[in-house]
C-alpha cells in the first residue's frame, strides 16, 4: 500500500512539472486504453474462475443489488454536492 501511495506522489508531482507539455496531453487517450485493457484483463479471470461461473446466479443477485445500491447512492451523494456547492444566486 506504501508502494502505491508513493508512487501517486511522484507521479502528482511529474504532472505537475510537465504541466501543459505533450507528455502529459498524450496521457488522456493512454488512460482510456489502461482501463479497457484492465476490464478485458479482468473478463478473463473472472471466465476463467469455475466456481464463480458455476454460482453465477448467486453472485450475480448480490452483485446487482450492491451495484444498483452504489449508483443510487453516487446520484444522491452528486445531487446533494451539486446543491451545497453550486448554489445559484447566492454567495460561494
Amino acid at each position: 500500500m506504501l508502494r502505491i501511495l508513493i508512487l501517486l506522489v511522484i507521479g502528482i508531482g511529474a504532472g505537475i512539472l510537465l504541466r501543459g507539455s505533450a507528455c502529459v496531453k498524450a496521457t488522456k487517450w493512454s488512460i482510456q486504453l489502461t482501463v479497457c485493457l484492465l476490464l478485458f484483463v479482468f473478463g478473463i479471470s473472472i471466465g476463467s474462475n469455475h466456481d464463480l461461473i458455476d454460482n453465477l446466479y448467486r453472485f450475480g443477485w448480490q452483485a446487482l443489488v450492491i451495484a444498483c445500491l452504489g449508483v443510487a447512492g453516487s446520484i444522491v451523494a452528486a445531487r446533494a454536492a451539486q446543491r451545497i456547492f453550486f448554489k445559484k444566486g447566492g454567495k460561494s
